[in-house]
Protein backbone atom coordinates (compact mmCIF):
# COMPACT_ATOMS: atom_id res chain seq x y z
CA UNK A 1 0.00 0.00 0.00
CA UNK A 2 1.42 3.42 -0.95
CA UNK A 3 2.26 5.99 1.69
CA UNK A 4 -0.18 8.48 0.14
CA UNK A 5 -3.00 5.94 0.40
CA UNK A 6 -2.31 5.67 4.15
CA UNK A 7 -2.68 9.46 4.41
CA UNK A 8 -6.16 9.67 2.88
CA UNK A 9 -7.70 12.93 4.01
CA UNK A 10 -4.44 14.41 5.32
CA UNK A 11 -3.40 15.66 1.87
CA UNK A 12 -5.85 18.19 0.47
CA UNK A 13 -6.20 20.51 -2.50
CA UNK A 14 -5.79 23.44 -0.11
CA UNK A 15 -2.59 21.93 1.29
CA UNK A 16 -1.23 21.46 -2.23
CA UNK A 17 -1.95 25.11 -3.07
CA UNK A 18 -0.29 26.32 0.13
CA UNK A 19 2.76 24.17 -0.60
CA UNK A 20 3.05 25.49 -4.15
CA UNK A 21 2.65 29.11 -3.05
CA UNK A 22 5.32 28.73 -0.37
CA UNK A 23 7.72 26.64 -2.45
CA UNK A 24 7.55 28.68 -5.66
CA UNK A 25 7.82 31.89 -3.66
CA UNK A 26 11.19 30.52 -2.49
CA UNK A 27 12.11 29.37 -6.00
CA UNK A 28 11.40 32.80 -7.47
CA UNK A 29 13.81 34.40 -4.98
CA UNK A 30 16.48 31.71 -5.30
CA UNK A 31 19.66 32.91 -7.07
CA UNK A 32 20.14 29.59 -8.89
CA UNK A 33 16.57 28.61 -9.78
CA UNK A 34 14.84 32.01 -9.91
CA UNK A 35 16.35 33.17 -13.21
CA UNK A 36 15.50 29.85 -14.92
CA UNK A 37 11.89 30.08 -13.82
CA UNK A 38 11.67 33.80 -14.63
CA UNK A 39 12.68 33.08 -18.23
CA UNK A 40 10.37 30.09 -18.50
CA UNK A 41 7.29 31.33 -16.63
CA UNK A 42 7.66 35.10 -16.44
CA UNK A 43 8.04 37.61 -13.67
CA UNK A 44 4.54 39.02 -13.25
CA UNK A 45 1.83 37.65 -11.01
CA UNK A 46 -0.54 36.81 -13.88
CA UNK A 47 2.05 34.53 -15.50
CA UNK A 48 2.73 32.84 -12.20
CA UNK A 49 -0.95 32.47 -11.33
CA UNK A 50 -1.54 30.50 -14.53
CA UNK A 51 1.56 28.37 -13.92
CA UNK A 52 0.54 27.62 -10.34
CA UNK A 53 -2.89 26.43 -11.50
CA UNK A 54 -1.15 23.96 -13.85
CA UNK A 55 1.20 22.86 -11.08
CA UNK A 56 -1.74 22.38 -8.70
CA UNK A 57 -3.35 20.14 -11.32
CA UNK A 58 -0.10 18.17 -11.58
CA UNK A 59 0.36 17.70 -7.83
CA UNK A 60 -3.34 16.92 -7.37
CA UNK A 61 -2.96 14.16 -9.94
CA UNK A 62 0.22 12.89 -8.28
CA UNK A 63 -0.89 13.00 -4.66
CA UNK A 64 -4.67 12.66 -4.85
CA UNK A 65 -5.00 10.79 -8.15
CA UNK A 66 -7.47 13.44 -9.33
CA UNK A 67 -6.51 13.00 -12.99
CA UNK A 68 -6.63 16.76 -13.57
CA UNK A 69 -3.17 17.06 -15.12
CA UNK A 70 -2.85 16.22 -18.79
CA UNK A 71 0.62 17.18 -19.83
CA UNK A 72 4.16 16.03 -20.34
CA UNK A 73 6.47 17.28 -17.58
CA UNK A 74 9.58 15.90 -19.27
CA UNK A 75 8.98 17.80 -22.52
CA UNK A 76 8.15 20.96 -20.57
CA UNK A 77 11.47 20.75 -18.72
CA UNK A 78 13.34 19.83 -21.88
CA UNK A 79 12.38 23.21 -23.37
CA UNK A 80 14.09 25.13 -20.57
CA UNK A 81 17.34 26.44 -22.07
CA UNK A 82 19.09 27.00 -18.74
CA UNK A 83 18.08 23.82 -16.94
CA UNK A 84 20.91 21.62 -15.76
CA UNK A 85 20.34 18.21 -14.17
CA UNK A 86 22.21 19.27 -11.00
CA UNK A 87 19.57 21.96 -10.36
CA UNK A 88 17.17 19.27 -9.20
CA UNK A 89 19.18 19.01 -5.95
CA UNK A 90 18.46 22.66 -5.17
CA UNK A 91 14.82 22.21 -6.20
CA UNK A 92 14.49 19.26 -3.81
CA UNK A 93 16.14 21.14 -0.95
CA UNK A 94 13.70 24.05 -1.25
CA UNK A 95 10.77 21.68 -1.72
CA UNK A 96 11.75 19.81 1.45
CA UNK A 97 11.99 23.06 3.41
CA UNK A 98 8.49 24.08 2.32
CA UNK A 99 7.08 20.64 3.18
CA UNK A 100 8.61 20.68 6.67
CA UNK A 101 7.26 24.19 7.32
CA UNK A 102 3.70 23.31 6.33
CA UNK A 103 2.97 19.68 7.10
CA UNK A 104 3.17 16.96 9.69
CA UNK A 105 6.18 14.66 9.22
CA UNK A 106 4.05 11.96 7.55
CA UNK A 107 2.51 14.33 5.01
CA UNK A 108 5.82 16.08 4.36
CA UNK A 109 7.43 12.68 3.84
CA UNK A 110 4.79 11.63 1.32
CA UNK A 111 5.33 14.81 -0.70
CA UNK A 112 9.12 14.47 -0.50
CA UNK A 113 9.00 10.83 -1.60
CA UNK A 114 7.03 11.72 -4.73
CA UNK A 115 9.16 14.79 -5.43
CA UNK A 116 12.35 12.74 -5.22
CA UNK A 117 10.97 10.18 -7.68
CA UNK A 118 9.86 12.89 -10.09
CA UNK A 119 13.19 14.74 -9.86
CA UNK A 120 15.15 11.50 -10.35
CA UNK A 121 13.09 10.63 -13.40
CA UNK A 122 13.48 14.07 -14.97
CA UNK A 123 17.18 14.20 -14.16
CA UNK A 124 17.79 10.74 -15.59
CA UNK A 125 15.94 11.64 -18.76
CA UNK A 126 17.93 14.85 -19.19
CA UNK A 127 21.25 13.11 -18.50
CA UNK A 128 20.51 10.41 -21.07
CA UNK A 129 19.95 12.86 -23.89
CA UNK A 130 22.67 12.88 -26.54
CA UNK A 131 25.29 15.63 -26.18
CA UNK A 132 23.91 18.85 -27.59
CA UNK A 133 20.26 17.77 -27.36
CA UNK A 134 19.46 20.16 -24.51
CA UNK A 135 18.67 23.69 -25.62
CA UNK A 136 21.62 26.03 -25.12
CA UNK A 137 21.48 29.03 -22.83
CA UNK A 138 20.26 32.06 -24.75
CA UNK A 139 23.33 34.05 -23.73
CA UNK A 140 25.83 31.27 -24.47
CA UNK A 141 28.23 31.66 -27.34
CA UNK A 142 27.34 29.60 -30.41
CA UNK A 143 29.31 26.39 -30.89
CA UNK A 144 32.32 26.64 -33.21
CA UNK A 145 31.75 25.72 -36.84
CA UNK A 146 32.74 22.20 -37.86
CA UNK A 147 36.48 21.88 -38.16
CA UNK A 148 37.16 25.23 -36.43
CA UNK A 149 39.10 25.12 -33.16
CA UNK A 150 39.69 27.87 -30.66
CA UNK A 151 43.13 28.98 -29.55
Amino acid sequence: MSSTRLLDGAITEDGIRRLLDRFYGQVRRDPQLGPVFARAVGTNEADWAAHLVRLADFWSSVMLRSGRYHGDPFSAHLRLPDLEPAMFDRWLLLFNEACVELFTPDVAGAFRERAMRIAASLRMGLERLPMGALPRRRDAAPPPAAGVTGT
